[in-house]
């Protein structure tokens, strides 16, 4: 199968691009390079048959159609997004634009696409998406595919309205779409202005390690390659029209994750021990979600996937790796926004 993945120089786009690329699908990489993006998270395979790069912007129209019908591909994975919360409150324009407008864009170039090749019965275009456009659970309860949206960051509002353009378009012209709604990814190659590689980083340097309010949030943690190869499973198999919530099955506080980060730290990194001692409670953000949980049964019970990495295990390999690979993140330190508090309450 030839795919067009939009996104993947990102965090979750390039593991895609490397597991499709390691399951013998032909994949098209299609990235505008924003702040996020990275091309060394892709240079495993960059010389892969069948892989080719496309620097593209999916707000530029013209751009997607030349793409499409230069590279004619079989399948679509949309996971180009603009993604970080904390800069969403800060700056809400570029996730309208990017989010919404840029769906659209691609919603219309994928429709053409499909229209001029006569409708091809075995296309699909798969739009990823996030628990965060359900809203925020009490202390117990899951989101299901069929819980009411109710977003409430500017992140989450946009990433709503992308998914009901999506189902639009299938309801409306027929395009075979498939959507998929994961819990929080970490993991080898995420940007460093996230909660995990921040503690990470943060411990490394002997700084404080910031957590919003009492620490209390609670959320569901997807390991990147689990997620990854969750969704090439929806993709090749899934139902058209059908959404699919992608858990971790691995809820825990937002201080519980820390302090087992911390804890992995002092094992693997035991300079500056105990590394649980930099813990510093901030004003928490604006809107800040109390717990998301997801309700697998969907995926698991029609598909036969389930998570095969545990959060002890993942953060593990996730604290391993950055400690090996100063080298790629090092240099992101220095990009616009990074290391500095965004989203803060006025």
């Amino acid at each position: 199968m030839k795919i067009l993945i939009t996104g993947g120089a990102g965090f979750i786009g390039s593991a895609v691009v490397r597991q499709a690329v390691a399951a013998g699908h032909q994949v098209v990489n299609l990235d505008a390079l924003t702040y996020a993006a990275n091309l060394e998270n892709v240079a495993s395979v960059a010389d892969a048959p069948g892989y080719v790069f496309e620097h593209a912007d999916i707000r530029d129209r013209a751009a997607l159609d030349r793409i499409l019908a230069a590279h004619d591909p079989d399948a679509i994975m949309h996971l180009a997004a603009e993604s970080h919360v904390d800069r969403s409150i800060d700056g809400p324009g570029a996730f309208v634009e990017t989010n919404i407008t840029g769906t659209y864009n691609l919603l219309e170039a994928a429709r053409a696409h499909w229209l001029a090749r006569g409708k091809p019965e075995g296309f699909r275009f798969h739009h990823i998406s996030t628990d965060e456009v359900f809203g925020s659970l009490g202390p117990q309860g899951q989101f299901h595919e069929t819980t009411p949206y109710d977003p409430r960051s500017p992140y989450s509002a946009s990433k709503a309205a992308s998914d009901h353009l999506v189902r639009a378009w299938h309801e409306t012209y027929g395009l075979p779409v498939i959507l998929s709604n994961c819990s929080n990814n970490y993991g080898p190659f995420h940007f460093p202005e996230k909660l995990v590689p921040v503690v990470i980083l943060k411990a490394l340097a002997g700084q404080p390690i910031p957590i919003y309010g009492d620490g209390g949030n609670v959320r569901d943690w997807l390991y990147v390659e689990d997620h990854a190869d969750a969704l090439l499973t929806v993709l090749t198999r899934g139902q058209i029209g059908r959404s699919y919530n992608i858990g971790g099955e691995n809820e825990a506080t937002n201080l519980e994750l820390v302090q087992t980060i911390c804890a992995q730290m002092d094992e693997l990194h035991p300079q500056g021990a105990p590394h649980a001692d930099l813990i510093s409670f901030v004003a928490d953000r604006p809107g800040h979600d109390r717990r998301y949980a997801i309700d697998p049964t969907r995926i698991r019970t029609e598909l036969g996937w389930r998570p095969s990495v545990t959060l002890e295990q993942g953060l593990r390999r996730t604290v391993e790796w950055y400690l090996a690979n100063r080298d790629w993140w090092q240099p992101l330190l220095d990009r616009d926004g990074v290391g500095t508090r965004l989203g803060a309450a006025e």
